[in-house]
């Protein structure tokens, strides 16, 4: 009997959920307000993690960038943790370096356990924090040439879902979490980037987009938006339907391929 009414509840939270979610679609969340909130952001020197800063800075936020041994003594503990650094080496498997597998995952998820762990504590003695994960689309989907990459991004994702899942389970609901994955940005960490369906984002325009999605917790930002609506019909797609996509798709780069750069 008790299965019963827990399939019922759960049937109406459903329905519920996606009610809530195309009301959502019509009306403006509020934002909520970051105003002396402490935020570290890794990777701020450029691209993304750089114009990430100015918004946080725009809000009146106190801004740590970066260096883990000197923060809680200057600033006090942190409430919001912009997990951003980011590396790639675009290559097939065989041309990758060992060392480049390594430093793959030590910067796009490896350093995300590290940094959590060290400024968890005092979120969660407090019920109040932020922790924002940068993925990428490649955290959902793959691209040859950038195994290290997808692996770690996938590794990302995960992480952001598991933590989530975790804080409910504890019921530290006062800590928000949030995932970027937006489609190849231009940060210069790949040359020549092109697709031909997905725009090439600027990273101010990514910086925007995750701003907004902080500022209303919204749990998973994709860049653009319409993202998720591809990631969704992907899963009921054919093996044969994906491959005409990923050729109508043609996204290149430059890449080590046998040794030689290629476009790829």
């Amino acid at each position: 009997m008790n299965i019963i009414l827990d399939l019922l509840l759960l049937l109406i939270i459903i329905i519920y959920s996606y009610l809530e979610s195309l009301v959502k679609v019509f009306i403006p969340q509020r934002r909520k307000s970051v105003a002396g909130e402490i935020v570290l952001i890794t990777g701020a020197g450029h691209g993304i993690g750089r114009h990430t800063a100015y918004e946080f800075a725009k809000r009146k936020s106190r801004l740590v960038l970066w260096d883990i041994n000197k923060v809680k003594k200057e600033v006090g503990d942190v409430t919001i943790v912009v997990n951003n650094a980011g590396a790639i080496y675009p290559a097939d498997l065989l041309s990758t370096k060992d060392e480049e597998i390594t430093k793959t995952f030590e910067v796009n998820i490896l350093g995300h356990f590290w940094i959590t762990k060290a400024l968890l504590p005092a979120m969660m003695q407090r019920n109040h924090g932020h922790i924002v994960t940068v993925a990428s689309l490649c955290g959902h989907g793959v691209i040859p040439y950038i195994i290290p990459y997808c692996s770690s991004k996938f590794a990302a994702v995960g992480f952001h879902r598991a933590l989530t899942s975790e804080f409910e389970a504890l019921g530290k609901t006062g800590i928000k979490t949030s995932c970027l994955c937006p489609v190849f940005v231009n940060t210069g960490f790949t040359k020549n980037p092109s697709t031909r369906l997905f725009p090439v984002l600027e990273t101010n325009e990514v910086a925007r987009s995750l701003i907004d999605g902080i500022l209303t917790n919204k749990k998973m930002i994709f860049v653009p938006s319409y993202l998720n609506i591809f990631l969704t019909l992907e899963r009921f797609l054919p093996e044969r339907a994906l491959a005409a996509i990923n050729h109508v798709l043609d996204i290149q780069f430059e890449a080590v391929v046998g040794h030689k750069t290629k476009m790829k």
